[in-house]
C-alpha cells in the first residue's frame, strides 16, 4: 500500500498554519484540500496511518470533523490531504482577535465538551484511557517510585468509562466557521472518565501557559488562559467557587503529563521536563 501513496511537493504548497503537532498547507490547484505534516516523530507510516483511520472512525460516531481524504509522502515522511473548512478559526485564534470573547470561548468548549463525553465510544477500536494511564505510569521512569504508586492508586480508583475523549482538550482543537464547529487532531481519541480530558485543559491553562512558545502557539496570553479556565469550570461545574474542581483537575493533569509517555517517546531533555512537572504537581494536588 504505501508504494502506491502519492508524493508532495512543498514547492507547490504555502503554509498557513503551526501547532504544536506540526504545520499546515495549502495548494491553490485544490482550494478545497489542506495538507497535514506532523512534526517528525508524528510523520512515520504507522503514527499518520492511525490518525487517518481514528478520524474517520470519529467521523462514523457522528462527531463533526473534517473530512479525511488520503495519505500522501512529504519527501521521506507521510502526511494526511484532508477537507479545508473556509473562514476557520480555532477558539484559541478567536480569543487573540476578540480577546472580549474569551469567556464565551471557554463556554462554547464546555458546551461542545459535553457533547462529547456524553457520546458513547466504540471501545473496541478506541484505548481506554484508564489502562493508558496504568501503562504509562509503569512506563515513566521520570517519576519517582513513590510517587508512581501513588498515581497507580489514584488511577485504579477511577470507575471505567465508555464515553468519548479528544486526548487533546484545548481549545486550539476546535475550529469554528460560521455556526459550525469542528473537532480537530484526533489521533489522542479514546474514551473514560472526561476529567482525562479536564485534567490536560487545567495543565494547559495554568501549568504549561507561563511559556512563551505555549502562548505562541495558542495566541493567547497568560491572562487570557487564567481567564479560559476560570469561565471553564465556572460553567462545568455551576458554581463560581471551582476550588474543589481545580483540585481535582490537577490530580488528572499529572496523570496527564505520565501519559505523554504512551502517546511519544520522549528524548532524555523532555523526560527531564515531565518529571519535574510531575514533581510539582505531585506535591500540589497529591499532598
Amino acid at each position: 500500500m504505501n508504494e502506491e501513496i502519492q508524493s508532495i511537493n512543498l514547492d507547490d504548497y504555502t503554509q498557513i498554519g503551526e501547532g504544536g503537532n506540526g504545520k499546515t498547507y495549502v495548494n491553490p490547484a485544490a482550494p478545497g484540500e489542506i495538507l497535514k505534516v506532523n512534526s517528525a516523530r508524528m510523520s512515520t507510516w504507522e503514527a499518520v496511518k492511525r490518525e487517518y483511520d481514528i478520524s474517520r472512525a470519529v467521523a462514523d460516531l457522528g462527531i463533526v470533523v473534517p473530512a479525511t481524504y488520503r495519505i500522501v509522502r512529504v519527501g521521506k515522511a507521510y502526511a494526511t490531504i484532508s477537507q479545508r473548512i473556509e473562514g476557520k478559526r480555532s477558539l484559541s485564534r478567536i480569543c487573540h482577535d476578540e480577546p472580549q470573547r474569551t469567556e464565551e470561548m471557554a463556554r462554547l468548549l464546555c458546551s461542545k465538551g459535553r457533547e462529547l463525553f456524553a457520546t458513547q465510544c466504540n471501545t473496541q477500536l478506541f484505548p481506554s484511557r484508564r489502562d493508558q494511564a496504568l501503562l504509562a505510569i509503569k512506563q515513566s521512569s521520570f517519576v519517582s517510585r513513590k510517587n508512581r504508586e501513588r498515581l497507580r492508586t489514584f488511577v485504579e480508583s477511577i470507575a471505567e468509562d465508555s464515553h468519548c475523549l479528544h486526548g487533546d482538550f484545548q481549545p486550539g482543537n476546535i475550529i469554528q466557521t460560521g455556526a459550525d464547529n469542528y473537532w480537530i487532531d484526533l489521533d489522542r481519541f479514546g474514551h473514560g472518565d472526561p476529567m482525562f480530558d479536564i485534567g490536560h485543559l487545567f495543565l494547559i491553562c495554568h501549568i504549561y501557559a507561563p511559556m512563551k512558545r505555549v502562548q505562541d502557539i495558542f495566541h493567547m496570553t497568560l491572562e487570557q488562559f487564567h481567564r479560559f479556565w476560570d469561565a471553564f469550570a465556572k460553567e462545568y461545574t455551576g458554581q463560581d467557587d471551582h476550588a474543589a474542581f481545580d483540585a481535582l483537575a490537577g490530580r488528572f493533569a499529572a496523570l496527564d503529563v505520565v501519559l505523554r509517555t504512551v502517546f511519544q517517546k520522549p528524548n532524555f531533555f523532555e523526560k527531564l521536563f515531565f518529571g519535574n512537572y510531575v514533581r510539582k504537581l505531585m506535591k500540589e494536588y497529591y499532598s
